[in-house]
């Protein structure tokens, strides 16, 4: 069985005997059809293997390398040298550093491929502009960049820092644009702004981004999965249903996939919406755990690596993010929102969220009408509730009573009760104040999605809709929320949230063997309480 690559090298993948999912028809369309492109893809999707993958072709070709792949006996292409940059090398903090780490792979590239006679220069745009000049006429280069917009993201909330390497990266890529020595350019990063010059009027590089022919290229289909993981899931089967890899079923597999799907799947990077792609990172993580610790489980590892990016955090150290939106299954935006951003500085927040991978397209990009946006699957939603935990409640608060039992699963309503109350005290109530029930609601789910619950918000059945429904395997909690201001006013909210309950008999929908529990509860948004101060358990 081959392993699971621990690389973003091809060249560890025949060394090492990685699986590698076969990219290569794009790539080979990619470089035939474009000279200059741009994709955005969150981080650990896949952005650098695909850079890598294009620098060894034009390299040293596709032996022995792509032997066994798609594109094997048809790349005819010729060698060229390959200027290879990755921002994330260089600094994000020092203008200065920035231009001297990046002037100097420049001149190592010059040297190399010995480039002599050209003018020296600390600035990136003059040096690269001055070494294409001396290159001799005939003389063509590859050039790939790597998260090129690492030093803008990392100076979302500095607005001094970020001009200054706007600026620089612009006059960079000013220096570049249309010059006959580059054959191809491939640039990736996060983000697509206009600020910088690459996407701006006039630009001679494709944004391929959200193009339907390549909307596959990078992450895992459904059916790369199976081929080229097979052995992986018919392992994770054996494991949870006692029985030899061989007598596996051919239904099996698909019922494994899917259940994958829920956790990994739907990320959508095609403007006709047809298209979706699971997380590279997640799937490899998920089926290397099968083996090593020989279980199946769905963990959450978008949050871990791609889940916390530094753009993220400090965004939301100066914007509070419209929780409420977030809570939605679809969010609409502008159109020109989308496809036009043009400064982080001033990004709409719902794009943002969607180029760090937290949303994800759930419509087409139709120029006429809203584009529609939403999480992609249960973990980055899982993802997306933790990193909004951070900035909502000033404290970590535990889900579980004694033994690892999560409070809402095995615990008294008075310990629910007791747990919401000290979440709910833990709020940055500066920020987020709780002023009504649908804020009330939408915090509460923040926390409790955010700790993994399976967690359905206004769950709607034939009478009516809950506030808050949390499943279990073996038992179901149903609140029914009201808020108030005035103590005098909470026996009459409690007997609201109690006859709501029984009329709509809350809960009770494919309810199966599960224990019912059904709460109505007040919270009283006084300054001097900011509590549930009381609660009933209906039977």
């Amino acid at each position: 069985m081959k392993l699971i690559a621990q690389s973003e090298n091809i060249e560890d993948f025949l060394d090492s005997d990685f699986i590698y999912v076969d990219k290569t028809e794009y790539i080979y369309n990619l470089t035939r059809n474009y000279k200059r492109v741009f994709f955005s893809r969150p981080r650990r999707f896949g952005k650098s293997l695909t850079l890598n993958t294009i620098r060894t072709l034009f390299e040293k070709g596709v032996d022995p390398y792509f032997k066994g792949t798609w594109i094997y006996d048809k790349w005819e292409q010729d060698k060229y040298p390959v200027l290879h940059l990755s921002f994330l090398e260089y600094s994000a903090t020092d203008l200065d550093a920035f231009k001297k780490s990046l002037c100097q792979p420049l001149r190592d590239f010059a040297r190399l491929n010995k480039i002599t006679d050209y003018t020296d220069d600390t600035e990136p745009g003059n040096l690269i502009r001055n070494i294409f000049t001396v290159m001799p006429d005939q003389m063509q280069i590859v050039l790939l960049i790597d998260e090129y917009d690492r030093q803008l993201t990392a100076n979302i909330n500095n607005s001094e820092m970020y001009e200054k390497f706007r600026i620089c990266i612009r006059d960079f890529y000013g220096a570049i644009k249309g010059k006959k020595q580059i054959k191809f350019m491939a640039v990736t990063g996060v983000t697509r702004l206009k600020d910088v010059s690459i996407f701006s009027v006039g630009s001679d590089i494709q944004d391929l981004s959200y193009e339907f022919s390549f909307s596959n290229m990078i992450g895992f289909t459904r059916d790369e999965i199976k081929k080229f993981y097979i052995d992986y899931l018919r392992l994770g089967i054996s494991y949870e249903m006692d029985k030899s890899s061989e007598e596996v079923t051919e239904t099996e597999i698909e019922a494994f996939i899917e259940r994958m799907a829920t956790h990994y799947d739907s990320y959508c990077f095609d403007k006709k919406y047809r298209n979706k792609v699971f997380s590279t990172y997640s799937v490899n993580n998920f089926l290397h755990s099968i083996v090593s610790d020989k279980e199946v489980y769905f963990g959450d590892y978008w949050y871990e690596v791609g889940g916390l990016p530094s753009i993220l955090m400090n965004y939301m150290e100066s914007h509070n993010l419209n929780i409420e939106n977030l809570l939605t299954s679809e969010i609409e935006i502008p159109y020109n929102d989308f496809m036009n951003p043009t400064s982080l500085i001033d990004i709409n927040e719902n794009v943002l969220m969607c180029q760090t991978g937290y949303l994800t397209l759930k419509s087409d990009l139709d120029p006429n009408v809203n584009v529609i946006l939403g999480p992609a699957n249960s973990e980055v939603k899982s993802a997306l509730f933790r990193l909004l935990s951070l900035k909502v409640f000033k404290k970590n608060t535990s889900p579980y009573s004694s033994g690892k039992k999560y409070v809402l699963e095995q615990g008294s309503v008075e310990d629910i009760i007791s747990l919401f109350n000290e979440v709910l005290a833990s709020l940055s109530y500066d920020k987020y104040p709780v002023n009504d029930e649908s804020v009330l609601r939408a915090l509460l789910q923040v926390y409790l999605i955010g700790k993994n619950h399976d967690v359905r918000v206004e769950q709607h059945n034939s009478k009516g809709r809950s506030d808050i429904l949390v499943n279990f395997p073996k038992r179901r909690v149903v609140l029914e929320l009201k808020y108030t201001e005035k103590s005098n006013e909470e026996q009459i909210k409690l007997a609201e949230a109690e006859k709501q309950i029984k009329e709509k008999r809350y809960g009770l929908e494919n309810l199966q063997d599960r224990e019912l529990l059904q709460i109505a509860c007040v919270f009283n948004g006084a300054k001097d309480k900011r509590q549930i101060t009381i609660f009933k358990q209906i039977t």
